[in-house]
């Protein structure tokens, strides 16, 4: 019965594409609208996923993001260091500060200071250079993207020409003389800014002058001891906030990544925006498929009319009906699904925010799923109460 379900299905060629066609579309937006969300939610938190040496992030009580930058004061890093089950700490600077081309152009950059030391903090890849070239007389090191020609925000025009910022090149930042010593690659973040690596004292003294300059303090644990437990220690001998950064899942944990994740999700209209074209997609998807394959169902009333006159009893009928819809819903979520991927992965050098995930795709299957199901529920309505002599009437 499956196989003449299929027949009567693919008989009428124009509402078997055309259901595939509506099953496809609603897919590829419900996927492709979430990847792209999936991809800008990643985009907030990029910055500590980059960062992943240190266990601990401490802050300001009163921070509620990665980019709500409220400064301590550096002797708040001496008794960080005095918790027990602190292995390290260092300081880590951040912050926004406008960097000038030789050409006299402008861009505000996103300033990240290391532990002279150490270094701790560094970005993820090198991919001209050493991050201990840090060390050189006034270095640098500037991120991939803002160096890529033509739209790069680091890009120099000379003589009307693109020319990217490369090893060796000079920059002014806040007035002060730089030299690039590497090109890295690192996360792109929800601010889009150029990113700058130097040390923690030279980016402490291009920045204006203030009485607090430590955003943020790396913490790393001693082996064998419990992460929450050190956090708490650090909480009640600091009066500061901790949080676990390198492990913290950013939806279902309750670290760094997963403070800044519920920020956005809760204070900005990211979430409400991108959830109105994904209902639209499965509306519209569940629209064409379940109108196409109700008229499907209207048109062949009177096969259906044989087979119960034959003897066929309606759960067998649901069946042939399932299986058609299940056969479409296939084919259409595959589609949609390449599709998706494709622009992804054409679009992936661009500004686009991409990320496919393998719950992103079951949720696109669950949602394709009950499609079908509305579908195939609407037209068995018509089989459900089909009187077997509709086939002797003329």
């Amino acid at each position: 019965m499956i196989f003449v379900a299929l027949r009567m299905l693919m008989g009428d060629r124009a509402k078997y594409i055309g259901i595939v066609l509506g099953v496809t579309i609603a897919s590829m937006l419900i996927t492709q609208q979430v990847a792209v969300f999936a991809g800008l939610m990643t985009r907030t938190y990029g910055f500590i996923s980059d960062t992943a040496q240190p266990d601990i992030w401490v802050m300001d009580p009163k921070v509620r993001l990665v980019d709500d930058l409220k400064p301590m004061e550096t002797t708040e890093l001496l008794r960080v260091r005095s918790v027990a089950g602190v292995a390290w700490a260092v300081p880590l600077y951040k912050g926004l500060l406008r960097a000038r081309l030789d050409d006299g152009g402008y861009q505000t950059c996103n300033v990240v200071g290391l532990d002279d030391a150490s270094l701790l903090g560094g970005p993820p890849e090198m991919l001209k250079g050493k991050l201990s070239d840090l060390r050189h007389s006034d270095g640098i090191i500037i991120d991939e993207v803002s160096t890529q020609v033509p739209k790069g925000k680091l890009v120099r025009w000379v003589n009307g020409q693109p020319k990217p910022v490369g090893i060796g090149d000079t920059l002014e930042i806040n007035d002060h003389r730089t030299v690039v010593v590497g090109i890295c690659r690192c996360s792109r973040t929800f601010q889009s800014q150029p990113v700058i690596y130097t040390t923690y004292s030279r980016a402490t003294g291009w920045a204006p002058p203030e009485r607090k300059n430590m955003p943020f303090i790396l913490v790393g644990v001693t082996p064998g001891r419990d992460l929450h437990g050190v956090c708490d220690a650090i909480a009640q001998k600091t009066k500061l906030k901790a949080l676990i950064g390198r492990t913290d899942n950013p939806v279902f944990g309750d670290g760094f990544k997963s403070l800044t994740f519920w920020y956005y999700m809760k204070y900005t209209g990211i979430p409400f925006n991108f959830g109105i074209v994904t209902v639209l997609g499965f509306v519209v998807g569940a629209a064409i498929a379940g109108l196409l394959f109700f008229n499907f169902t209207q048109d062949n009333i009177r096969h259906f009319g044989s087979l119960k006159a034959m003897g066929i009893s309606n759960w067998r009928l649901l069946g042939m009906v399932m299986a058609q819809s299940a056969l479409v819903s296939a084919i259409g979520y595959g589609i949609g699904v390449g599709l998706a991927a494709f622009m992804g992965y054409r679009l992936r050098d661009t500004e686009l925010s991409f990320s496919l995930q393998w719950w992103l795709l079951a949720g696109a299957a669950a949602a394709i799923m009950l499609i079908s199901l509305l579908a195939a529920t609407l037209s068995m309505i018509k089989v459900w109460r089909l009187e077997p002599a509709v086939v002797f009437r003329s």
